[in-house]
């Protein structure tokens, strides 16, 4: 089949180049003329597992190419993806669906034929019936179906998740010609088996976003039982197990921390709590995710200080992971910058590393802090070390190096990733998450005493 993809960002370029390798002839644009050379010569605008090479060897076969122009491979296409952004709008919360629309009239001009057009953005419910009436408006001739086929990519393993999905939803309008369209643009997972969930438009709209919130509300509720075992001597590590091997809850966003972040669950968050207040049935269990979730960054910070004896002011803190995650160089709303903007309120002076977000946290940090090149280096002179972010190179430091490079030694593990006795054995004082502090006998049986 021959497809579009507007948007050459992190779903577009993804979607796109697995849509090539599924072989299918994929053109995907963007306006950004810089991006595009980029690719046109190999260069990825991100950084994510594996898509180099996907898109560099289905752009050496054909299948994929890139464009500034939308006319022309909109006018060629069997569908038409749109796949750009919908950041929070300043102000109020609400998704800024301002591209998804200018989107949709220049895909109306340029329309030829009969051509699905697929939402794969995340969007509010009935954001399809606008794009719909908009592409009529424009071009009353128009001969389109408009479909809502929202993604759920994990950034670090979007192609696996792309190619082996554990669902695609499908949200389909009065036209059934777009069912059989959109069958055949993903039949080649039938061999996978994926199962195919073909719905209304406006139920898949919202199959995105609540699974998104529930996510985000799971990764919460962890992190609220993590200072309660804080309190009373708990290991939350071992409550999330406790409570994951129940098949009812599972035990994937378990894992306490210091709040959710990204490019996904902070916005989509909040403009699910607009769309909710707006229809009149609020929903307040989201409503508070998204409080204690904005408020638990901050937290974190005041974690760091307490860890340097109540006051970091004239001192250094090194600090390991910028992105929100590992395996992506993603670092809009991660935990890293509201904790880092904190110590610096605080009278900090911090030193950071992170091994593929680092340019982009330049474009967020500034001069604000100091760049190194490495762990070691950024842990230099440094009066506590802290753990944002589990990337796998932070997994097996080397703590008799830190403890000769170091000012003091303190280390603050915001992920959990090392045993207390491991670290402690090397002298450090260790600080991690969910753990009490008399995590062998509670609080109560010290009161009974």
């Amino acid at each position: 089949m021959r497809i579009a993809v507007v948007g050459s960002g992190y779903v577009g370029l993804v979607s796109g180049a697995c849509l090539a390798d599924f072989g299918h002839k994929v053109v995907c644009i963007d306006k950004t003329e810089a991006k595009i050379v980029d690719l046109q010569a190999g260069r990825m605008p991100i950084y994510e597992p594996g898509l180099e090479d996907l898109v560099c060897k289905n752009s050496a076969t054909g299948q994929l190419a890139f464009s500034t122009e939308l006319g022309p491979a909109v006018a060629d296409a069997d569908v038409v993806f749109i796949a750009v952004g919908t950041p929070s709008r300043r102000g109020d919360g609400h998704a800024d669906l301002s591209y998804i629309y200018e989107a949709a009239r220049e895909i109306a001009a340029a329309v030829r034929g009969f051509t699905v057009v697929s939402v794969k953005s995340t969007v509010p419910v009935g954001t399809g019936d606008e794009v719909e009436r908009i592409i009529r408006s424009c071009n009353p001739a128009a001969d389109v179906a408009v479909v809502s086929n929202p993604e759920f990519l994990r950034e670090g393993a979007a192609i696996d998740d792309f190619k082996r999905p554990d669902r695609i939803v499908i949200g389909l309008p009065s036209d059934e010609r777009s069912r059989e369209v959109m069958a055949e643009v993903y039949r080649p997972l039938y061999l996978n088996q994926a199962p195919i969930m073909f719905t209304g438009r406006r139920t898949s709209e919202l199959i995105k976003y609540a699974a998104n919130a529930f996510l985000a509300l799971k990764i919460t509720f962890i992190n609220e039982i993590a200072d309660l075992c804080e309190n009373v001597g708990a290991n939350v590590q071992e409550v999330a197990r406790g409570i994951g091997l129940d098949n009812r809850i599972g035990s994937k966003f378990l894992h306490a921390g210091p709040g959710y972040g990204g490019s996904c669950f902070p916005k989509d968050t909040l403009a699910l709590v607009k769309t909710a207040q707006d229809s009149g049935a609020p929903l307040r269990l989201v409503e508070t995710t998204v409080a204690v979730n904005d408020q638990r960054k901050r937290t974190m910070a005041r974690r760091i200080v307490l860890a340097c004896g109540g006051n970091v002011r004239a001192k250094t803190i090194a600090v390991l992971g910028l992105t929100f995650k590992p395996n992506t160089d993603d670092v809009r709303d991660a935990p890293s910058l509201s904790i880092i903007q904190a110590l610096i309120d605080f009278g900090a002076s911090v030193r950071v590393y992170d091994p593929e977000g680092m340019e982009q946290a330049k474009l967020m940090l500034g001069a604000s802090v100091d760049y190194a090149r490495g762990v070691y280096e950024c842990a230099k002179g440094a009066d506590a070390l802290v753990i944002v972010t589990e990337w796998n190179q932070f997994r097996a430091l080397d703590f008799e190096r830190l403890s000769r490079c170091m000012s003091k030694q303190v280390v603050v593990d915001l992920r959990n990733i090392y045993r207390r006795e491991e670290v402690c054995k090397h002298g450090f004082e260790y600080v991690n998450v969910g753990e009490g502090v008399t995590a062998e006998r509670s609080v109560f049986a010290a009161a009974a005493e």
